[in-house]
């Protein structure tokens, strides 16, 4: 899970590719729903949602609804499909499913419906055709292009636990007062869920995804259908040519997952390559000491980075009333975490005015916020995006039970922390799952071949280079696109890689995968 400062990286995994580190008490209020469902095929009870007649029309949902707006003015149009909440009693409880449709304008060479998923595990897409059409060039007017909000995301159906902040992804701090505060934190969050939500937690899980795309495809009419995935989005991908195989066409997976090791403490193992994204961006930092005044070397501005995280544990006050708000150790990591998922230069600079306010502020000086920096920090420290966090949580606590032993946390906490003390802590910090229901599925094993182009980065710090060379070996068929030098994570359509935009486009003209695996340099200038 991300956790993203900038535009294309809060596109490319929504807040973030999940690094909560989950487990579970199992509350007798979940545990009547602990049976196995149905499979999503046609008969069975399905036919209804699959045979479904789709009411498409205007997206705009009010005065305010500025992705609507935008949806209509490129010319999309919306509708709900109806799903069942529980696919092993499919005549009971449904839920709708929102999404978003640009339909092909080159109707000739019509190649069929390609599903988008931009990550999270949370995150929204409906608004996101006009942006994919754009990355396609001319191959995107021969697809309709379908922008899906999974089950509980969004507009279909959404959840929200009512939580005071917006993620469940925090530092355990630079001690064991931090780490205490934030397992009574994850108590609570989950807790929170279970009094809101307990009817439909059980049912918050990938393989439901998967089978509610599967529901889309036999509503749209398509026999089969293409999907382009992002982050967590990899993942969602994989899984359903697992669950469905025989019913995808060309499939595209940037920023790729290794589905074993999926699971609520994802973010385990990820240090080394946040360090380096982090040295990066204070050698890039380095060089505008006059801007930032954090260092004129690497050095120097790590070492700045180490004194706001040691200040913060006293408390950081960033801006002014009435936009101020109070920091700690197990949030500063996390702020920090979040803004080098990107190695660009519009996002190196997001980082080098966030790390500046906060340096300023571990000084004791007043601060401004800009507004981005703002908007950064209410979605982290206040309840403003509590959907957000919670529907992310309750998929990575669906999907995969993790350890319920706060010790056990802490164990790792310590053991990681003397390597990485920056990271560590957060990596292997607790979350809401580990005080949550056990999944009423096993994870999705990979056993079929997927002939899928894969795309990664070889510095990508959410979801490293190691994850999508090992999907690619698990998926013996797919090629790999590698991006080399660029600690960016998610490629394809927002990072200005011809070499890597133009593979896939190919790709989604021909249907035909490249001939061996490609090698892309990370673009200059």
């Amino acid at each position: 899970m991300t956790i993203i400062g900038s535009v294309a990286a809060r596109r490319a995994s929504a807040l973030g590719l999940a690094l909560t580190a989950c487990l579970t008490a199992t509350p007798a209020a979940f545990a009547s729903a602990l049976t196995t469902p149905a499979p999503a095929t046609p008969g069975a009870g399905l036919d209804r949602y699959y045979q479904q007649r789709l009411d498409w029309g205007s997206c705009v949902q009010g005065p305010d609804d500025t992705t609507g707006r935008d949806l209509e003015k490129a010319g999309a149009q919306c509708a709900d499909v109806t799903v069942p909440l529980d696919y092993a009693y499919p005549r009971g409880r449904t839920i709708t499913v929102a999404m978003s449709r640009l339909k092909a304008t080159d109707t000739r060479r019509r190649v069929g419906s390609l599903l988008i998923n931009f990550g999270g595990p949370g995150g929204t897409a409906l608004g996101e055709p006009p942006t994919v059409r754009k990355a396609m060039k001319d191959v995107g007017a021969r697809y309709d292009i379908i922008g899906m909000d999974p089950r509980f995301v969004g507009r279909s159906t959404p959840l929200d636990c009512g939580w005071p902040v917006g993620h469940s992804v925090f530092s355990a701090g630079v001690g064991r007062a931090g780490f205490d505060r934030q397992v009574a934190l994850h108590k609570d969050l989950a807790a929170k869920c279970r009094a809101t939500n307990a009817s439909v937690l059980p049912h918050v899980s990938t393989r439901n995804t998967a089978r509610d795309m599967d529901v889309v495809r036999g509503a749209l009419g398509e026999r089969k259908i293409s999907y382009l995935g992002y982050s967590y989005g990899t993942y969602l991908g994989t899984v359903y040519t697992q669950m469905f195989p025989g019913r995808y066409d060309r499939v595209v997976l940037d920023g790729a997952l290794d589905p074993r090791r999926y699971s609520p403490r994802l973010m385990r193992g990820v240090e080394r390559e946040n360090e380096r994204a982090l040295a990066d961006w204070a050698a890039w930092a380095a060089k505008r000491h006059d801007t930032y005044g954090l260092g004129r070397t690497r050095a120097h501005v790590l070492a700045t980075v180490d004194r706001v995280v040691e200040a913060s544990a006293r408390g950081l006050t960033l801006g002014t009333a009435p936009d101020a708000f109070r920091v700690d150790d197990t949030q500063v990591p996390t702020l920090i975490f979040g803004a080098i998922s990107e190695d660009t230069d519009a996002a190196r600079a997001a980082v080098g005015e966030q790390v500046s306010v906060m340096n300023r502020a571990a000084k004791g000086q007043p601060t401004r916020l800009s507004a981005e920096f703002k908007e950064y920090l209410q979605g982290m420290v206040t309840s403003k995006n509590s959907h957000a966090g919670s529907v992310q949580t309750a998929i990575l606590c669906g999907d995969v039970a993790a350890p319920r032993d706060p010790e056990r946390y802490w164990r790792d906490i310590e053991r990681s922390r003397a390597a990485h003390p920056l990271f560590g802590p957060l990596t292997n910090n607790i979350g809401p799952c580990a005080f949550w229901d056990r999944p009423r599925e096993e994870p999705t094993q990979v056993r079929h071949d997927a002939p899928a182009l894969i795309v990664s980065a070889t510095g990508d710090p959410r979801t490293p280079h190691t994850g999508a060379v090992a999907l690619h070996g698990l998926l013996t068929g797919s090629k790999l696109i590698t991006l080399k030098g660029a600690d960016q994570h998610g490629v394809y359509g927002s990072y200005g890689s011809t070499c890597v935009d133009r593979k896939v486009n190919a790709y989604l003209a021909t249907g035909e995968l490249p001939a061996k695996d490609v090698t892309c340099v990370k673009p200059t200038g």
